[in-house]
């Protein structure tokens, strides 16, 4: 078995990108068993999408490269914990193991909120390794959101 290696910095910039273009700073990166990666930032205004969510586009690349609506024994990474939107769509897509950065105790969805991984509905419980990159990511998602006020 190949060493632990994080991608965590990689959604890291996805989300500096995401900040760069005026989305909320939320970056993803999926991660194929063969170590290709599929990264997305958040795109709800610039698609008019409020399904835009950088969890859901990465996820959605995966899928297309895949030709698959499912993604068993894929790690995703992203610097938020995902939203219940997200986590749902994760449990979908059978991902194997999720990296998050910052807990969001308004919107999340795994640790805080709706729980949905909890819930008897959830048809797939991934590993769910939370924290990991939580400084950087809470740092640029307060520095957003101080310029908006």
């Amino acid at each position: 078995m190949a060493p632990f290696r994080s991608h965590m910095q990689a959604a890291l910039h996805q989300a500096e990108a995401a900040a760069a273009r005026g989305e909320v700073p939320v970056g993803a990166v999926v991660v194929a068993p063969d170590g290709q990666i599929f990264a997305a930032g958040n795109r709800t205004r610039e698609l008019c999408d409020p399904t835009g969510h950088a969890e859901i586009l990465a996820m959605r690349a995966a899928c297309s490269a895949l030709g698959s609506e499912r993604l068993p024994g894929y790690d995703l990474y992203v610097t938020l914990e995902p939203c219940a939107m997200c986590a749902s769509a994760i449990s979908q897509a059978r991902i194997a193991r999720l990296y998050y950065g910052a807990a969001d105790p308004k919107s999340g969805g795994v640790s805080c909120g709706a729980r949905v991984f909890s819930h008897p509905q959830a048809h797939h419980v991934p590993e769910i390794y939370d924290g990991i990159g939580a400084e950087p990511a809470e740092a640029l998602l307060k520095q957003f959101f101080q310029g908006k006020r």
